[in-house]
């Protein structure tokens, strides 16, 4: 699946990449698509093609690497990951990212998937409401975190509860909620968002652990962060598997 990008990278009715950039094509594909991807270091039995797809996807939101996206997307869909998946992993970033870093990336998918013959709205996936949001939000942050996030909601200062409110309600009860993906797919996601967007490295942690708390071992986050290795560089990479032991050692 991860092979077969070679000489038509970006292509878009323009010249590609393969044709102005072939030494750098040669030299990236048979990294990123071939070495990085059969590295017994770097794999894990959980990190199957779509779950590895999921995580890149994820990935190159975090880095905002929108081209590569919009190239790596089919690849994704071909290999088996689904239209709702795809839709699920773009809107949960708006929670890390933000608005007005997404909505590119879910015109794109839009437009994939309309190319594709893919009728759109897809089947909502929505399991709250207005009145149900906040609770099940702090039942997703206490499955995640523990029994610490009870009660989180109405902690802190007061000029800034309203944003523990909110990841509640909102970051928690609005998309950790939502059908499509499965509680451990959910925190891989995030662990991806916030390594790819660097400078948050006390979230990273935090996640990390959470991540180890859903099922999520040591091996496999360092597997998902070596596969996006060739879309975050290594400075990023280095710094993640840091908050990724720092996270492991204090789960012990």
């Amino acid at each position: 699946m991860f092979g077969s990008k070679k000489g038509n990278l970006f292509a878009d009715n323009k010249p590609t990449l393969g044709q102005c950039d072939p030494e750098f094509i040669d030299l990236f594909t048979r990294f990123a698509y071939d070495e990085v991807v059969n590295e017994p270091g770097a794999n894990h039995p959980d990190l199957d093609d779509a779950t590895r797809s999921m995580a890149i996807l994820a990935t190159l939101l975090g880095c905002q690497g929108t081209d590569a996206f919009e190239t790596m997307l089919p690849v994704a869909l071909d290999g088996g990951v689904s239209p709702v998946q795809v839709k699920e992993i773009v809107y949960q970033a708006v929670a890390y990212l933000g608005f007005g870093r997404v909505l590119p990336f879910l015109n794109i998918v839009n437009e994939t998937l309309v190319a594709r013959g893919v009728t759109l709205p897809l089947e909502g996936q929505s399991t709250t409401t207005p009145e149900t949001r906040a609770e099940a939000g702090e039942r997703s942050q206490i499955e995640i975190f523990g029994e610490g996030m009870r009660g989180f909601a109405q902690s802190g200062p007061e000029e800034t509860r309203h944003i523990n409110k909110w990841l509640a309600d909102n970051c928690f009860g609005d998309y950790y909620t939502r059908g499509g993906l499965d509680t451990r797919h959910r925190e891989m996601i995030t662990l991806c968002f916030l390594a790819a967007q660097g400078g948050c490295e006390p979230q990273l942690v935090a996640h990390a652990k959470a991540n180890i708390g859903v099922g999520n071992e040591k091996a496999f986050l360092i597997a998902v962060v070596s596969q996006s290795m060739p879309y975050i560089g290594y400075p990023r990479t280095l710094n993640a598997i840091r908050c990724i032991n720092e996270a492991a050692a204090s789960a012990k």
